[in-house]
Formats: structure tokens, sequence, C-alpha cells
């Protein structure tokens, strides 16, 4: 038992690594763009700030991954350790292609693969219905509301396209769920949650991120010449990717303090959930040390391959994405800080017209967010059905 409790600590850390491996281009990509900072200067200011994010918020995303997602009762130490071999596989596969991949939903998918594994589809803890059908109620409520809004203001702009309804509805979905998630109208939580945020996160990043760039555009390109004003935005852009960092550190560095947490709990060396001083460290070294190696071919699909960045839009995104993450780090949701920064790197291009972003690369990486959850799951359920024979 003790052997299979430090072999899952081992691999928890090791998810943690890779996640910052593969997460590395969130934090830095913008700044590797517009040359800012030269990419090893870069992975070392991500690696500093990863460390500090978790010390700055709670630990609420690492209850919710210890506890939120599959029932604690069938969480064994062999369940967590399998869940984690799927997750990791799953996000080593995809920084090796170059796959901008959520970490956090790998983990996630890992999980549910090997609970279901061990206890069934039922091990999983799914909402119940009130809550699914407050939360289409109010998704509906938003969509209809946006599409309208939008309608109406394209209507008035002389631009009729329908594609505007569209838009509208999925931005209106977007800002109402978390405003009632805030504002506790409903409690969305854990799968729920997690998989809402798969579309919620990369829109709000792509609102906020277009918001910004629209916003200096229009008003403060005036303020100076346009070499004044990339000279300043060069060294916000610094800022600006110090804020995310600690954002993807305070939000995915938490996911391996909840397996720990529960691997600990499960095998009786903690007898209240709370994530120990030593796990906080442990796991936010593992991810700065990711981020610090560097996912360079990731980095360059989100760098170079989405839409040409300039330092006033690199600064627009990394500030977006930190907002977003630090937003859901205190709602206690682990999203995905790809989705976040692939959306605020779309909202940026999209300013420059639709014709500036590389839809095809877009649709590459929305396929690999689609996929990642069942696919982590998956793998976590075939070696759990094979590695079971072999210690029970």
């Amino acid at each position: 038992m003790e052997l299979l409790i430090i072999a899952g600590i081992g691999l928890a850390l090791l998810f943690n690594f890779v996640n910052g491996l593969n997460d590395a281009a969130n934090s830095i990509a913008t700044v590797i763009a517009t040359k800012v900072l030269t990419p090893l200067q870069a992975v070392g200011l991500a690696a500093f700030f990863n460390l500090v994010g978790p010390f700055l918020f709670s630990t609420a995303i690492a209850k919710t991954i210890g506890k939120g997602i599959v029932d604690p009762a069938i969480l064994t130490p062999f369940v967590l350790v399998t869940g984690l071999v799927g997750s990791v596989f799953w996000v080593f596969f995809c920084s090796h292609f170059g796959i901008p991949v959520s970490s956090s939903h790998s983990l996630v998918g890992g999980i549910m693969g090997a609970g279901i594994g061990a206890a069934g589809f039922f091990a999983v803890i799914w909402p119940d219905w009130q809550t699914i059908a407050l939360t289409i109620e109010i998704a509906l409520f938003g969509a209809v509301a946006g599409a309208l809004l939008f309608g109406a203001i394209a209507y008035y702009a002389g631009d009729r396209k329908p594609v505007y309804f569209g838009l509208g509805s999925i931005i209106g979905v977007a800002i109402i769920i978390p405003v009632s998630m805030f504002l506790e109208i409903v409690q969305i939580k854990g799968i729920l949650a997690i998989i809402l945020f798969i579309v919620v996160s990369p829109t709000l990043g792509f609102i906020a991120a277009y918001a910004f760039a629209a916003f200096i555009m229009r008003y403060l390109s005036r303020a100076g010449t346009p070499q004044k004003m990339n000279y300043i935005f060069r060294k916000l852009q610094i800022v600006s990717a110090s804020f995310h960092a600690i954002g993807h550190g305070s939000n995915d560095a938490q996911n391996a303090m909840g397996i720990i947490t529960a691997i600990l709990f499960a095998g009786g060396f903690i007898t209240v959930f709370e994530v120990p001083l030593w796990v906080i460290f442990a796991s936010c070294a593992a991810i700065s040390l990711g981020t610090l190696l560097g996912g360079w071919r990731v980095i360059d699909k989100l760098a170079n391959r989405i839409t040409r960045i300039t330092p006033y839009q690199g600064f627009s995104a990394s500030t977006s994405g930190g907002l977003v993450l630090s937003a859901m780090t205190m709602l206690g949701i682990p999203v995905s800080t790809t989705h976040a920064m692939s959306g605020a790197i779309m909202g940026v291009g999209t300013t420059q017209g639709s014709a500036a972003v590389r839809w095809g690369v877009v649709r590459e990486i929305i396929i690999a967010w689609i996929i990642t959850i069942p696919a982590a799951a998956l793998v976590s359920y075939c070696f759990f059905a094979i590695a079971s024979p072999l210690f029970f």
C-alpha cells in the first residue's frame, strides 16, 4: 500500500510537470511572438510566477479535483494512480505533437475513466436534474438576450448578417453562466461546471481580449507614435505575462494538490481533506520545472500559427487570460488555461478582421478540447481493466 501511495504521489507530480511542459505556452506565447523576451527568459519568468500563484488563492480547486468528480468512497490509491496514468499519457502525447490540450481536463477525464472502471458509470458525481434544468433555463435566457442585443447592434450598424445572432447567443451564455454563479442564483459545480466552461472560458477570453485590444486601438493609439506605443506595451507585456502565469499556477498547480491530498486521505495518512503545506510546495515546484523546460511545439502553435501578434495585442491577450483564470480560481472551477489563452489570442486577432486568424489551426485546437476528457477517460479505463487482475 505504501509503495502504491508513493507511486501515486510521484505520478501526480509528474502530471504537474507535463502540465507545465504543455501549458508553458499559455503564459509566454505572446511575449515570445512579439520578441519582448527570449524563449529562455520567458519560461524562467513563467516558472517563477507559477510558483507564486497558488499562495495567492485558496485551494478550492484542489478540493474539486479530489472530492467533486468521482465519489470519494471509491477513490482508493489504486484508482487514483490508474487515473493519473491516463492523464499523464494524454498530456505527454499532445505535448509531443504540439497540441495545446487542457491538462486540467485530461486529469478530470483520467479520474472519471478509472472511477467508472472501479464502480461503474454512477461512480461519477453527476449533477442533479434540478440543477441541470435551471442551468439550461439560464443559458437559454442568456442566448436569446445576447442574440437580440448583437443582432440589434449589427442591424443599426448596417450589417445584417445572421452570423451576429449566433455570435451574440454564444457570448450571452458565456457571460450569464459565471454571473449566475457569482450571484449564487445557481450552484454549478463539479462535472457540469467543467463541461460548461469548455465553452465559457475561451469565450470569456475572446470577449475580454477583443474589448481590450479594440479600446487600445480606438483611444490609446492617439497618445503617441506607433513606435512609442510599441515601446510602452512591450514593457507592459512582461507585467501581463507575469499576471497570466500567476493565474496558471493558482489554477493548474492545484490539480496535483487535489490528487495527492486524495491519495493521502484514502491511505489514512490524513483524517481531514485539507491540502498540506508540503503538497502545495511540491506541486508548485513540479509545474514550475515543467514550465522552465518549456513545451516548444505548443509555444510555436500559440505564438505564431493562430494570428500575428503585436505588443498591444499580446498585452491584451495575456491580461484577459489572467483575469479569466483568476475569476475561475475564486469560483473553484478547474478551467483550462489553454482554452482561456487560445480564446484571448483569437480575440485580439479578430480586431484586425476575421481573415487575420488562421481558423484551420483554431479548428484543430477546438477538436483537441472536445476529445480530451473522453480520450483521457478511455486510456485510464483501459489501464484500470488491464492492471486490476495483476493487483487483485
